[in-house]
């Protein structure tokens, strides 16, 4: 049987594995920036101009997220027809556009529409599009890229949140939407150019792919749904935290300077622990690895609703900060390693489609809570015992012995 391209080098219909994933790092750096972490910061620019309440521009937002997750499973489905360049390409369109069609908005359900848009443009254009088609066309390497996206991915929130700063000092914010969708219409050809070339570069062995699981085979296993439980009580942990962090703060009596560098330290300690990562532990087993990962969890949760003091903040940020950074890695190479490479699109798409309703959820959940507990602190302990529970669920998600 004749070989294949190498996995690493150049190909003469398409980029090599290094300029790939190259230029897919930058494309989620600039659209983690703006799909996921901009929404915060034109929160007060509106309501100060449109005068809508705050739960309702909170509300476009959470039914962004919504569909996000509810077009996860399509997305994946169309990266494993091999459409994974087209998907990526036009998801960066569609999030360019949607920040133009923002900059319009003068009435709530144009701002709905217009959140509708731009989930699905996240769908198609974060971390779980990119790590399947990483993982379909370079089956030898895909881990070495998964990891490299995520540790310039995770530069995102660093650089959204100075650089809108940035943009709405010189700027009112409709054209500062204006210059962001310009942004994201520019990651578009650069997805093009990046994911040219065949859909498998590398292709597993016809033995391999019989063996991998089909989405009806991965259903009935066991793992599947305990590790969806994992990344779904992990996903609303982390939701129901970031919704509710600015107010916990408030209510410690924690010096607004104080809650800012505590915030801070949580980007920079997602990329230290990707580092980490890179430097010593990538001869672990991604189940070794995360078992110890996800117990930074709840024990985060423990830090944060016991601290007061600013050491104990910021050894609560340091450790939530490195779980919630190598997680995405855990996370994106242990589906594949559990369930094949042949239908991870649809497989990720799925359990990331569940994950990613209890994400927009999450909040909402806490804040009816809240009605029942008497302070945050309380709530930060049922924090810490979901937390408790996705670290149980992933420990009981043995690998499948056969995916039929």
């Amino acid at each position: 049987m004749p070989s294949g391209p190498s996995p690493s080098g150049p190909s003469p219909s398409g980029p090599s594995f290094r300029r790939t994933v190259c230029a897919l790092a930058i494309g989620q750096l600039l659209t983690w920036a703006a799909l996921y972490y901009a929404f915060a910061s034109f929160v007060l620019p509106m309501q100060a101009e449109l005068g809508w309440s705050r739960s309702s521009l909170m509300g476009a937002y959470t039914f962004g997220l919504a569909v996000f997750g509810a077009a996860s499973f399509g997305v994946g489905a169309a990266i494993d027809r091999g459409q994974g360049q087209a998907v990526m390409t036009w998801a960066a369109a569609l999030g360019g556009l949607g920040f133009i069609a923002w900059s319009w908005v003068s009435a709530p359900w144009m701002l709905y529409a217009v959140w509708a848009v731009l989930g699905l443009a996240m769908a198609g254009s974060l971390y779980e599009p990119a790590f399947a088609v990483l993982t379909k066309r370079y089956p030898e390497r895909y881990r070495q890229g998964i990891t490299a996206l995520t540790l310039v991915g995770g530069f995102a929130s660093t650089l959204a949140f100075p650089a809108i700063a940035l943009l709405l000092r010189w700027l009112d914010w409709r054209d500062a939407l204006v210059w962001i969708g310009v942004v994201l219409l520019a990651v578009a050809p650069l997805h093009h150019w990046a994911l040219r070339g065949p859909a498998l570069r590398s292709a597993a062995h016809a033995s391999d792919a019989a063996a991998d699981a089909t989405l009806g085979q991965a259903l009935r296993q066991r793992s599947f749904w305990l590790l969806t439980l994992c990344f779904t009580l992990y996903a609303l942990v982390q939701a129901a935290l970031w919704a509710h962090v600015v107010a916990i703060f408030a209510a410690k009596g924690v010096r607004q300077a104080d809650a800012m560098t505590v915030l801070v330290c949580i980007g920079p300690a997602q990329v230290l622990g990707r580092l980490g990562f890179v430097w010593l532990g990538r001869d672990w087993s991604l189940r070794r690895l995360g078992a110890v990962v996800l117990a930074g969890l709840p024990l985060s949760m423990l830090l944060f609703a016991l601290g007061r003091s600013l050491p104990m903040l910021l050894a609560f940020a340091l450790l939530f900060g490195i779980a919630n950074g190598l997680v995405t890695i855990v996370r994106g190479g242990l589906v594949p390693e559990y369930f094949g490479r042949s239908h991870i699109g649809r497989i990720s798409g799925l359990m990331s489609g569940i994950g990613l309703f209890a994400r927009a959820g999450g909040p909402l959940l806490m804040a009816w809570l809240l009605v029942w507990l008497p302070d945050y602190e309380d709530m930060l302990l049922w924090l810490c015992l979901l937390g408790g529970l996705a670290v149980l669920a992933f420990w009981f998600a043995r690998p499948p012995q056969s995916p039929h």
